[in-house]
């Protein structure tokens, strides 16, 4: 009898335990796979040797993100000096400039590529356009999506107005906010759980024009929100964020309590921030259903 009972506890079929998994952005500056003089970068660009891509490689390993959204690099064979190709897979928009956003996960996942943010680059044709946003859906163990916008903005804007812009940055960084309006607007009447994250290139305060018009479109967790970022401060003193994570609908509540986290590098000295990033990865965790 005994047995029967243990066996049939066994058939039970078992509960569905969360799936938590590590978000991070990442803008690596300038992460080429081009030689230095290369005609599609700048003329004073440092470009970095074995033993700064091997200080990259550690970093990435210490990051250990499950997804990464990345900025400011030139494609998967520049990403894969990073990040360990047989444990990660990529993706990057179909658009030559050097300075792309894309995705980084661990192989495994299960991940659908969507269609470019086209729009979000105003001047597609200039050399140095202002670079598609990267779309891809993550689909958990259980069956939860979540859709993942990486991007990178203009900049020059950090905390001007966008509704009455005195300069082209901020007139760009506008036009910009209203197509991520209408790409989180959509994401509300499909009712998906979605992240945008990566370089916003502005500092949001509480009442910025800016976060108000993608607000608007649907409420959004800043994970940034009451924290300074140390990276690269000076006599500890953190400035404001220009990295952001930004969840919407459900994605907020997943997020784990007091998971955000700024990976700084232990590096000290200023001259190094060409040869690292002057941006360094920050992260959550969420816990999917």
């Amino acid at each position: 009898m005994r047995a029967l009972i243990l066996l049939a506890l066994l058939l039970l079929p078992l509960p569905a335990w969360a799936q938590e998994l590590k978000i991070a952005a990442w803008n690596i500056a300038w992460l080429t796979s081009k030689p230095a003089g290369h005609p599609d970068l700048p003329r004073d660009l440092t470009t970095r040797t074995e033993q700064d891509f091997a200080r990259l490689r550690a970093y990435a390993e210490r990051l250990d993100a499950d997804v990464v959204a990345l900025q400011e690099v030139d494609g998967p064979l520049a990403a894969a000096r990073v990040f360990d190709a047989t444990a990660y897979d990529f993706h990057f928009p179909a658009e030559s400039d050097v300075q792309r956003s894309g995705f980084a996960w661990r192989k495994g996942l299960q991940v659908t590529r969507n269609p470019d943010l086209m729009a979000l680059d105003l001047r597609p044709t200039a050399r140095r356009s202002l670079r598609r946003g990267a779309d891809i859906t993550l689909h958990g163990a259980n069956g939860a999506r979540l859709r993942l916008l990486s991007i990178h903005l203009d900049g020059g804007c950090a905390q001007g107005s966008v509704r009455q812009p005195n300069n082209s940055d901020c007139q760009n960084l506008g036009q910009q906010a209203q197509i991520l309006a209408d790409w989180i607007a959509e994401r509300r009447r499909e009712n998906m759980p979605f992240v945008i994250l990566g370089d916003f290139n502005r500092r949001f305060t509480r009442d910025d024009e800016m976060l108000s018009m993608l607000n608007a479109a649907s409420p959004m967790r800043r994970a940034t929100e009451g924290f300074s970022n140390p990276c690269w401060a000076r006599d500890g003193h953190g400035r404001a964020f220009v990295d952001h994570i930004l969840l919407g609908l459900r994605a907020a509540d997943w997020l784990v309590k007091d998971s955000f986290r700024v990976l700084s590098y232990t590096e000290r000295d200023p001259a190094l921030r060409d040869v690292i990033s002057d941006h360094c990865p920050i992260s959550v965790r969420l816990r999917l259903p």
